[in-house]
């Protein structure tokens, strides 16, 4: 049974000068292990990673219908790409499934979230 939706559209040139001007922002969206995936990309690659993770953490909150705020943050959320470099939520506050899609351009990068329980009740 589908629990959620969410979706984000995110300007990767907006992320950008959120580094630049306060470089502390990384470590408030990353969780450790993704800053590990973070830091082996360089130059544009590891802007889009950041943006998609922004986005992605964005969507969750939305298909949790929650928004990011006091009940989650960025540190609740941890999404690993797997070896073929999809995304995986390996952490989250929701108990069932979660399926995370994420696209760029050299622009924006756009990520769906859908939350899926077993049953009515989760």
């Amino acid at each position: 049974m589908i629990k959620g939706i969410g979706i984000d559209l995110t300007e990767i040139e907006r992320i950008h000068e959120m580094v630049q001007k306060h470089p502390q922002f990384v470590w408030k969206i990353l969780t450790p292990a993704e800053k590990e995936q973070y830091e082996k990309l360089g130059g544009s690659r590891a802007l889009e990673y950041l943006a998609g993770r922004w986005s992605l953490k964005e969507s969750f909150s939305k298909a949790l219908g929650t928004g990011i705020g006091k009940e989650v943050g960025f540190q609740d959320i941890e999404i690993i790409d797997n070896q073929l470099g999809a995304p995986i939520v390996t952490h989250s506050p929701f108990k069932g499934r979660v399926h995370a899609s994420v696209s760029h351009t050299a622009v924006n990068v756009m990520t769906e979230i859908i939350l899926e329980s077993e049953n009515e009740n989760d």
